[in-house]
């Protein structure tokens, strides 16, 4: 397979900050809401992803690839006992 190309405008390559995310799905496709959750007030949306199941699945295996990349070369990510699937935001 030969590389994949990506253009990316700059509005879009400055990326949007989150410290949440809300995933929730119909038969035909996922919904993830990336949030900012500020204590002052309500959790904000930054950006909301729709996709369909297939892409959600192939997002996920994904993410863990990368995830456990990450943990070769830095360690295991500290911090995430602290967050139940309902407390991170599954619908």
């Amino acid at each position: 397979m030969s590389e994949l190309k990506i253009d990316v405008d700059r509005e879009t390559a400055k990326g949007r900050y989150a410290n949440m995310a809300v995933i929730s799905h119909t038969a035909n496709e996922f919904l993830i809401d990336f949030a900012l959750l500020q204590p002052q007030g309500p959790a904000l949306v930054v950006s909301r992803i729709i996709t369909s199941p297939a892409h959600a699945k192939a997002l996920l295996n994904s993410l863990a690839e990368n995830i456990r990349r990450y943990e070769e070369a830095y360690g295991p990510i500290e911090g995430f006992e602290g967050f139940s699937k309902k407390g991170w935001g599954q619908a």
